[in-house]
């Protein structure tokens, strides 16, 4: 260790994208020599990756900002809610210096500038596999940057700009050197995964000596190879995404789907700039589960969307109650500055979207309630994300990290964190499953 190493602290806000560029950052950081501070007090300066998807999300970066610049008084921002910086500036003058997303070289530069790093760094100091915030058994792969979608209520494209998919043979060594440092579980992210590679034209590239295209079908399948779970979040309803139901129903990638489909009025979908044909998603889910039945399915919906009637709302509960989706997670409108949604006539009382959303959520919570008393007795093979001596926390296929519910057994000796084994379902309640090990570990 670096003697008198100089020391920043690090706030990680916002979504999963947000986690890869923080990871990014620190891992860079700690290749120049810096240290990685656990307090403010501990820290010379403070850097807070912020999110500015919707209005709470503003709200808590600002948040962070303030208590950053209280608790230490110097503090760099990055992530985006920098690609407004005049907001930030107006609320906190005193910021060092203020960048966006996905701008690891602007935010080390800034760092360089208040505080030099280290003349002797030593590259030992980073971890296989680079620095992660997210446990050591799992961790985010972001395939793509931006996104090419106008959806109305969404800042996005503004704050990170159009999609840039990252070339295949990176985004192929970054899972390799994933894997190899103990991760066995890659969940990969984007604004919109369907599309990647769509701004480079499919184009070929050379992995282990063969062309593969850079497709987000072909991509999967080589991520299949590395012995570890798949898991896609982020998917747009496209047609390319039915030739990935094969590989989930063959094992290469988890059977499971995160599909933000917002709404299911046609009305408000075609209001949102979203793909507004709600039956033919209907029918498409209808042919995923054809050929793979164990599918898993995440979706994520709007309510109180400017103009959403009476009627709208009923034909999204509609579509919930016949799509029998797996996991559902709702929100209520945010005006987020600069979305061309907010200049729509018909906003929705504030009182009325709190009431739809409680409907919303009751119906899907004894859709899923149903769904999960449905495994009872089923034999599952589950990843630990705890184990302790009260006992032991764990996922399935079904299940993604921090959004899904979990597997929760009686304690097991010798069981650990990133750990896979087997159990029987033995009980459920609305969203979690409990059961009991079927074997340990060291029987597999």
């Amino acid at each position: 260790m670096i003697e008198n190493s100089p020391s920043i602290g690090f706030v990680s806000l916002g979504c999963p994208k947000a986690t890869v560029d923080s990871e990014k950052i620190i891992t860079q950081l700690q290749a120049e020599g810096y240290l990685i501070a656990p307090s403010y007090q501990g820290a010379d300066l403070v850097v807070v990756n912020t999110c500015g998807f919707i209005d709470e999300a503003i709200d808590e970066s600002l948040d962070a900002i303030t208590e950053a610049l209280a608790e230490n008084g110097r503090v760099i921002v990055t992530g985006c809610l920098g690609a407004r910086e005049s907001v930030i500036r107006e609320h906190c003058p005193e910021i060092l210096a203020v960048t966006g997303p996905d701008a690891t070289d602007e935010v080390l530069n800034a760092v360089h500038t208040h505080l030099a790093p280290p003349h002797s760094p030593y590259t030992s100091l980073i971890p296989p596999g680079g620095v992660k915030l997210t446990p050591r058994h799992y961790g985010y792969l972001k395939i793509s940057e931006g996104c090419n979608h106008h959806c109305t209520f969404c800042v996005i494209p503004a704050l990170r700009g159009r999609l840039e998919s990252r070339p295949l043979e990176e985004v192929m060594s970054e899972a390799e050197a994933l894997v190899t440092a103990g991760v066995r579980e890659l969940i990969v992210v984007s604004q919109d995964t369907s599309a990647y590679g769509v701004d480079l034209g499919h184009t070929s590239a050379l992995w282990r000596g063969e062309e593969v295209n850079t497709s987000l079908v072909d991509l999967a399948r080589e991520l299949g190879e590395l012995g570890v779970w798949i898991r896609l979040h982020y998917i747009y309803p496209y047609p390319n995404v039915d030739q990935l139901l094969p590989l989930m129903a063959e094992g290469k990638i988890l059977p499971y789907l995160d599909v933000p489909l917002q709404h299911a009025s046609p009305i408000i979908l075609k209001a949102m700039k979203r793909p507004a044909d709600i039956h033919n998603t209907l029918e498409r889910i209808r042919g995923w589960r054809s050929v793979c039945p164990e599918l898993a399915i995440r979706s994520t919906f709007i309510v109180g969307f400017p103009g959403e009637t009476d009627q709208d709302f009923e034909e999204l509960l509609d579509f919930v109650t016949v799509a029998e989706l797996d996991r559902v997670g709702a929100f209520i409108y945010s005006p987020v500055e600069g979305a061309s949604a907010n200049q729509l006539a018909g906003s929705v009382d504030p009182s009325l979207q709190e009431e739809r959303l409680s409907r919303l959520m009751a119906l899907q919570c004894s859709i899923s309630k149903a769904k999960l008393k449905n495994l009872l007795g089923d034999q599952m093979r589950v990843l630990v994300d705890k184990a302790d001596e009260e006992g032991i926390a764990a996922r399935s296929y079904a299940n993604a990290p921090e959004v899904d519910g979990q597997i929760h057994l009686d304690a097991v000796e010798g069981i650990v964190s990133g750990d896979f084994f087997d159990v029987e379902i033995t009980g459920s309640d609305d969203h979690d499953l409990f059961g009991r090990a079927i074997n340990h570990p060291a029987d597999l």
